[in-house]
């Protein structure tokens, strides 16, 4: 069942840094929908400074956050916000990518303490990205959106 995400309940940040999306090149119409639904709602909620970066593919996502954060001696990156579509085929691929993936991504925010914000969307068919990605209020990069939103507030009232 798709849920939509209440934008109206959204915290203010106090202080805007930056955004970095890494997309992987896969599936380009379903990946670039979500980003773009995605910087919308950055845009709309104060962020100016929003990169982007497209990859081989998702298992490239780890390695790509951790070299953007390792570069980041101001620690100026608020988020990382990660973009792709894995489909399943008949071999294990599907499960080998998905998995090193995100065990990869959580190793990273771990280590640097900055949120990984992850749509990457483990499909057994396609139709099932593009429902995701969707030009409708379900579209996951409203939702990635949001919760980097929520994350970088909740990490300054922290005094993070």
């Amino acid at each position: 069942m798709q849920t939509s995400v209440d934008l109206s309940s959204l915290p203010a940040i106090k202080k805007l840094g930056r955004v970095a999306i890494l997309k992987s090149k896969w599936y380009p119409e379903y990946v670039e929908n979500m980003a773009s639904a995605c910087i919308e709602v950055l845009s709309q909620y104060g962020y100016k400074k929003i990169e982007q970066h497209t990859l081989p593919g998702s298992l490239e996502l780890p390695l790509a956050a951790r070299d953007l954060l390792s570069l980041d001696e101001k620690k100026e990156i608020d988020a990382v916000i990660c973009f792709g579509v894995i489909v399943k085929g008949d071999t294990l691929h599907f499960e080998m990518i998905s998995n090193e993936c995100m065990r990869g991504l959580g190793d990273v925010m771990h280590e640097f303490r900055r949120p990984i914000v992850v749509e990457v969307l483990p499909v057994f068919d396609i139709a099932h990205a593009q429902a995701r990605a969707a030009d409708d209020e379900f579209n996951k990069g409203i939702e990635a959106a949001a919760c980097a939103i929520e994350m970088v507030a909740w990490r300054q009232q922290i005094g993070c």
